[in-house]
């Protein structure tokens, strides 16, 4: 019997409210709608807080109507109604234009109560609502309305502008109704009844109709719980299947024999490993060593030397006979990895060749950009096997791209890269290649087990001797603009001490409203202003500051005299790389840039950074740039230049990055201002996230447990034949594309 979850809409609410919740909502069936949960809930008295509107996002308050003022305009030929709504914390101003303005004018009266919904907007640097919906709730006329009202708690929903709170509360009514008329007949319950009788959970039943109409906090907390626990565990559940799936992969094996590379490599290291390379590279060791794929994560902050990790992994591979490659996600990224690890390995990155080592290998570089010939030799050296590494961007992917033997993927960044990208990249082993994913960006316990959970994860959480520390501090330009000039002082003083500057731009310039590679905000591709970085006036906002002018004003301004050069994303590929090159050279004192320079740029004699328009980047993206500095023996500085006001919830993120140079205590603060979707990588999947209930800060013990208990369910019985309830659940949540993306790494 198919479940009652399946049922088209349409069969329910009606072929109009139905095709609205599906065009606008992505909601088609009674399951979709069911678990559409309320955003929140408001009480009979409660004021919603008008003081935290988001802007720009349909809203639905309950408030009460302050005054209203009938005003006319263009010399008496036009009406406008003006209402403010108050709620204790803050003011909402409503406005009507036209004929209707009276009408409107004669229902909000001051005392009145209701819910109000719309589109939240500035006018005169105040937020309002423009000709919103709205329903009185003490409207004696209307019976459904107050005996809604009447109960304990009223349910306010993510709506849209098509499709307010109290409709959708509405067509949930209608759906529950048809449900309890069947007895939920045929609902099946996807948590095994041991796990949730053991764990004292509401029955699926009992918690769907709880979470939607609540008679008391009581029923939306045993819900909640119950609810969360269903998205863990199925969740859990399908990447436990990964796991295991993948365990039974064959590989070969890869160990490095005594006196080849590796320890010719390591007996030149001019410094000791530090315990957590150490720690890591053996677990690394000991995965390629087996018969089975590895699959493995390795995490760390700025600075604590997973290149180095990563290229001991690599070499043990060609070692033992087989080819490493090297993913990356920019072409000045690819180019600086090929650049410092041909310069680490010296003369062993030179085998065949004269003047190379007996022991050494060939290092080739591939990108989109190369010329024809330089191109066509990295293809035959690869296709032969003559070169060992190799280091590209998404040009490695295509079809003519062979390999003679690949042992060993390394994905560096991997949030830059869509997962068919690296299947196909992995596609290209004779059997399937050990995985290494590679982030600088420290990620919480349970986002990793979320988004990473068929990955094993290794740490690196040490920074390796000599590095120094890094002194970060907020300039707050509008309020104090000595301070910016001070800060320009500090970067010449840096220069004239022999060390060289970085300056980072929001934006490259000349009208780039799309940006550099098109996709939007910064060159990266992540949100401009994340973090709602917006605040009530964004539309009153200058447009970010851009790399082409401040490179100009810089050098014949406060900078003047320095040798000052511009890298962003939209430079010839030749061009940046020069540029690059004449930075780390120490040809060049100021470089002034996009985020192009986010990850993997080494020149230790930088120690200074200005990040312009600081409060348009987020919590991990400013710390990620800031490790760019304080590579060397020489103390590292961060400027964070910002007009946000000291009130503001932009400057408190600020202030956090400069109050802290823990990565993973960062990672939790930019976690927790952001939306689960951006989390969980809705941008690289392309699919909407399944998470709707679970927040993976705030529930770290529910999906710590349900990953024991899903992989302990998974090691029991494989294929789910003692569970057929779950197996439908996890197909309902996951067809076959989809939980293809679920492998993040």
């Amino acid at each position: 019997m198919e479940s009652p979850l399946a049922e088209p809409l349409k069969k329910t609410v009606g072929g109009t409210t139905a095709k609205v919740l599906a065009d606008h909502l992505d909601l088609h069936t009674v399951g979709d709608l069911l678990h559409h949960y309320p955003r929140r809930y408001a009480e009979r008295g409660e004021l919603t807080r008008l003081a935290d509107l988001p802007l720009d996002e349909h809203v639905t308050v309950v408030a009460q109507v302050a005054d209203a003022r009938l005003l006319s305009f263009n010399r008496g030929r036009g009406q406008r109604l003006e209402v403010t709504l108050t709620d204790g914390s803050g003011r909402l101003r409503l406005v009507f234009f036209g004929r209707g303005a009276y009408s409107h004018e004669k229902k909000l009266l001051p005392g009145r109560r209701g819910m109000f919904a719309g589109k939240v907007s500035v006018f005169n640097h105040k937020l309002q609502l423009a000709h919103p919906d709205y329903k009185l709730l003490d409207d004696e006329s209307d019976e459904q309305a107050v005996e809604r009202f009447a109960r304990a708690l009223l349910p306010l929903y993510p709506a849209v502008k098509q499709l307010n709170s109290w409709k959708i509360e509405q067509a949930v009514d209608t759906v529950l109704g048809s449900m309890a008329a069947i007895g939920w007949k045929g609902l099946a319950d996807p948590l095994p009844e041991s796990l949730r009788a053991g764990r004292g959970l509401l029955p699926l039943a009992e918690a769907l109709h709880a979470v939607h109409r609540p008679s008391s906090w009581a029923d939306v907390h045993a819900a909640r719980a119950r609810l969360k626990w269903d998205e863990a565990f199925v969740l859990q559940v399908a990447l436990a299947r990964r796991r295991s799936d993948e365990s039974h992969l064959p590989a070969v094996p890869r160990t490095a024999p005594p006196d080849g590379i590796l320890d010719a490599f390591d007996a030149r290291l001019p410094f000791t490993l530090t315990e957590g390379q150490q720690r890591v590279s053996d677990e690394i060791f000991t995965d390629l060593a087996t018969a089975h794929p590895m699959h493995r994560l390795l995490q760390g902050e700025v600075g604590s030397g997973k290149t180095m990790v990563a290229l001991r992994a690599m070499l043990t591979v060609v070692d033992a006979g087989g080819q490493a490659a090297m993913l990356a996600p920019t072409e000045v990224l690819a180019q600086q990895h090929h650049r410092s690890i041909v310069e680490m390995l010296g003369d062993l990155a030179e085998g065949g060749m004269l003047g190379g080592s007996d022991r050494g290998t060939k290092v080739v570089l591939l990108t989109g950009s190369m010329g024809v010939p330089a191109r066509r030799r990295a293809l035959l050296e690869l296709a032969t096997g003559e070169a060992g590494l190799v280091i590209g961007t998404h040009a490695l992917i295509e079809d003519k791209v062979q390999f003679h033997d690949l042992g060993l993927v390394v994905v560096d960044e991997q949030h830059r890269f869509g997962v068919e990208q690296r299947d196909a990249l992995r596609a290209k082993g004779r059997q399937p290649p050990h995985l290494l994913v590679m982030t600088a960006t420290p990620i919480p316990r349970t986002v990793a087990m979320t988004v990473f959970g068929d990955l094993e994860t290794s740490v690196l959480d040490q920074l390796p001797a000599g590095r120094s520390p890094i002194a970060t501090h907020v300039v707050p330009a509008a309020d104090k603009p000595h301070f910016l000039a001070r800060a320009w002082e500090r970067v010449r003083e840096e220069v004239e001490g022999g060390h060289q500057a970085y300056v980072v731009c929001p934006r490259i310039g000349d009208d780039d409203a799309a940006d550099a590679d098109g996709s939007g905000g910064t060159e990266d591709g992540s949100d401009a202003e994340p973090d709602g970085a917006a605040g009530a006036d964004a539309a009153d906002r200058r447009p970010p500051l851009a790399v082409l002018e401040v490179a100009g004003q810089l050098a014949e301004g406060p900078l003047a005299g320095l040798r000052v050069a511009a890298l962003h994303g939209r430079m010839a590929p030749e061009a940046k790389d020069e540029v690059m090159r004449r930075f780390t050279a120490g040809e060049l004192d100021v470089l002034v840039a996009t985020t192009v320079i986010e990850v993997g740029v080494n020149v230790p004699n930088a120690t200074a950074m200005v990040i312009m328009d600081a409060d348009r980047f987020g919590v991990s993206q400013l710390h990620q740039l800031r490790g760019r500095v304080g590579r060397g023996s020489a103390p590292g500085l961060c400027l964070l230049v910002t007009d946000a006001p000291e009130a503001s919830a932009a400057r408190s993120r600020l202030d956090a990055v400069a109050g802290t140079l823990d990565g993973f205590e960062l990672s939790r603060i930019d976690l927790e201002q952001r939306r689960e979707g951006d989390v969980l990588g809705q941008a690289q999947s392309g699919v909407r996230s399944s998470l709707r209930m679970l927040t993976v800060i705030e529930d770290e013990d529910v999906i710590a447990e349900a990953r024991a208990e899903a992989t302990a369910v998974v090691a029991a019985d494989p294929a789910l034949e003692h569970h057929p309830a779950l197996r439908t659940a996890l197909a309902a949540l996951l067809d076959e594309d989809r939980e293809r993306y679920l492998d993040k790494g």
